[in-house]
């Protein structure tokens, strides 16, 4: 037997059919709508602006000058190997924090102002939100015990031993006997000579703010009309893009695809994708480094895996699941005809419009917004061994009178997750292969001293050109499947339902047309690069004997693509 109407809790009572004077006055729709809550909604966002520019600032002696900085002081031979560890450990991060937003997401966001009662949503409620903002707070304090280690560095790393002695066999083999001539023993003494010669291969020299405003434009119209630099960085702007999409949305794309929680949705991609993505750069670096490839070979391996990694997505056009019906919103196809959606049995019912506590007809598969659309008068909860379970009853819009459960409607597809996600997985695997040949092609593509700002050009194309657009290109799309929302002070705020099909086909579709793009501009590279390297062979058989002992003497046991890169 059921509680009592008057025994319930204000939100249950509002959610059941009642007569219009037995109705709980609901609460004026503008009293959340004051110009101090968007005041203070605005100034939570400007918040969350300034802790993004920090957290940039706060990355770029990792990424864009770490890659260089270890790419100058490591041997040839082994910096892809080093390179290809630094992109892996830092995938670690994002895949960790998965697997703690999992965690956080099990626990309600107002975990510091918990009623008394607790509350009684579950976390299969639609309606549950889970603390994210707590992982926030673990993961900065990580970063705060992280960076105490960056304080004990020297100020200069010790390089290795073959690459110094490399560099400066290579000095004095390319000194002209002017040069010698002119900075003879005599003028100048052996500890100076050695230190210019170290001096001569440092990145960069030392500029002022003013100096490097001067000189930035020239750099950055110099690496942009090197075409190899152009399309590499624009390959991996739609990688990124991918990768941008693919983080944003990923999760809320699995949980109304396949009918599952925020929580598990995020468990699954923290332990299948990111550690595929881990081993796809870690094996991207020791085949550049087992194999001795050169830049030709670089372009045909980035080829390959965006080529391998574009096959696979092709099945996961057809792995998902087909929206359920919902009363009001989908048109029917059941077998009770006689039984309209949002027929006129619930018309004195006085549902509110905004209302949201979805209920599941099990026999019919059937879903209706909240108890009152279905013509619920009372609710009863079945004590079960692990949980209770909420079920309405007395419903007059259910086909045959037949109660209905709290909550949305189950997938009968929701076993398909892990295909899906295993496929995904093996795609970025294989995109990731790509990640440490294509920043070998930059970094040995590019003058030595304008290495770092090239890396530096590199990650701000990616983060203007990907990292910002991207989320937005992949938020609308997902906009435009949505077939019923939410409305906050007049406005749309949150979709309540999606059609799937369309979803999937969107979400995958703009997958699809970046890595499309990505094999566009690794075929072209990979043409780019066989011109060149016919053109230095053709150089090359028409040098004089001199010239081809002097390149013997400088760089042996390499090839010339070697060379050249």
């Amino acid at each position: 037997m059921g509680p009592r109407i008057e025994d319930m809790p204000q939100d249950f009572k509002a959610s059941l059919c009642l007569p219009t004077t037995s109705a709980p006055a609901s609460a004026p729709s503008n009293g959340n709508c004051s110009s101090y809550t968007e005041t203070r909604h605005l100034s939570v966002v400007g918040i969350m602006f300034v802790a993004q520019t920090l957290l940039g600032v706060g990355g770029v002696p990792i990424q864009p000058f770490g890659i260089s900085y270890i790419d100058d002081f490591a041997h040839n031979s082994n910096s892809p190997l080093y390179l290809g560890i630094l992109f892996a450990v830092t995938m670690m991060g994002p895949g960790l924090a998965f697997g703690l937003g999992s965690l956080m997401l099990r626990l309600y966001v107002d975990i510091n102002q918990m009623p008394e009662g607790g509350i009684s949503l579950t976390i299969k409620d639609p309606r549950w939100v889970g603390a994210w903002w707590l992982g926030f707070l673990i993961a900065a304090g990580a970063v705060a015990l992280a960076a105490i280690p960056y304080f004990l560095f020297p100020k200069e790393m010790p390089k290795e031993k073959r690459e110094l002695q490399f560099r400066r066999k290579v000095l004095a083999v390319t000194d002209s006997p002017a040069r010698k001539g002119k900075d003879s023993p005599s003028k100048q003494s052996p500890g100076e000579s050695t230190k210019k010669q170290d001096g001569l291969v440092q990145i960069a020299p030392n500029l002022t703010v003013i100096q490097f405003i001067k000189v930035f434009p020239r750099v950055l119209l110099q690496t942009l009309r090197h075409p190899i630099f152009l399309l590499v960085v624009l390959s991996q702007v739609c990688l990124s893009s991918m990768a941008a999409g693919m983080a944003t949305f990923l999760p809320k794309f699995l949980e109304r695809q396949f009918s599952i929680t925020a929580s598990y949705a995020n468990l699954l991609i923290g332990c299948l994708s990111f550690p595929s993505v881990i081993v796809g750069i870690v094996v991207g670096g020791v085949l550049v480094k087992r194999l001795h490839l050169g830049p030709v070979g670089c372009g045909a391996l980035c080829l390959l895996g965006m080529l391998l990694c574009l096959f696979f997505s092709l099945p996961l056009f057809f792995i998902g699941c087909s929206s359920h019906q919902i009363a009001g919103i989908t048109h029917q196809t059941s077998a009770h005809p006689g039984l309209e959606l949002f027929p006129s049995c619930m018309e004195a019912c006085s549902c509110p419009s905004d209302g949201f506590n979805p209920v599941c007809d099990p026999s019919t598969r059937v879903e209706y917004i909240t108890p009152c659309h279905a013509g619920c008068s009372s609710r009863v909860v079945r004590d079960a061994l692990d949980k209770s379970q909420v079920f309405y009853t007395n419903c007059s819009c259910v086909a045959e009178g037949n109660p209905v459960l709290a909550g949305s409607c189950d997938s009968t597809c929701s076993h398909l997750v892990v295909p899906f996600l295993l496929l995904v997985s093996l795609g970025s695997a294989l995109a990731c292969l790509t990640h440490t040949p294509s920043f070998m092609l930059i970094l040995r593509g590019v003058k030595k001293e304008d290495k770092t700002l090239a890396v530096g050009i590199q990650f701000m194309f990616l983060r203007i050109l990907a990292w910002m657009p991207s989320p937005v290109i992949h938020g609308s799309a997902i906009d435009t499947t949505c077939v019923h929302w939410a409305l906050s002070c007049g406005r749309r705020a949150v979709c309540r339902y999606y059609n799937n099909d369309l979803l999937r086909n969107r979400f995958i579709g703009l997958q699809f047309f970046f890595k499309t793009g990505s094999v566009i501009c690794f075929a072209l590279v990979l043409a780019v690069l066989r011109q060149q390297d016919k053109e230095a062979r053709t150089k090359e058989s028409r040098s004089s004997p001199a010239v081809e002992q002097q390149l013997l003497v400088s760089g042996p046991g390499k090839k010339p693509e070697d060379s050249r890169v």
